[in-house]
């Protein structure tokens, strides 16, 4: 089982996420926006493998990352009390720019895909270079 912080995995970065009645509608299934926030906590737990918080890097840099663009593939469901693994690769270190693919599974079977793409962006929220600090340390799980 992996830590709460997610541990690697053939190349992957698992995080380990338990549905709660607050994720789920009035049957008990998964509510289609909670497999954001799962994706989200596993890409920040990530990062901070890294050795880079993003609260820290903000405050340090004034540079974030922000979702640019998304594709969802629901294939089966999850319901309450089920004990998911979100796997995170990061597959592409552009510019500006990171790709990750993220698979939601339970038990080893697939429930959700994604595929995301982030920019960095300043305060203002316009797109910049990824630091050469933040580049190397994201290469490590490249």
């Amino acid at each position: 089982m992996p830590e709460r912080t997610g541990s690697p995995v053939d190349g992957d970065h698992v995080f380990p996420v338990r549905v709660y009645y607050e994720d789920t509608d009035a049957a008990g299934i998964v509510y289609h926006a909670s497999y954001l926030r799962f994706a989200e906590r596993a890409r920040t737990e990530m990062v901070r493998a890294t050795g880079m918080e993003q609260g820290r890097v903000l405050a340090e840099t004034g540079l974030a990352f922000a979702v640019r663009r998304m594709e969802i593939d629901y294939r089966a469901p999850a319901r309450l009390d089920d004990l998911l693994d979100v796997a995170t690769r990061l597959t592409e270190i552009g510019g500006a720019s990171l790709r990750v693919e993220q698979t939601i599974r339970r038990a080893g079977t697939v429930l959700v895909r994604l595929f995301v793409k982030l920019g960095c962006i300043d305060r203002a929220g316009r797109a910049v270079r990824l630091p050469p600090a933040i580049r190397a340390a994201l290469q490590h799980i490249a």
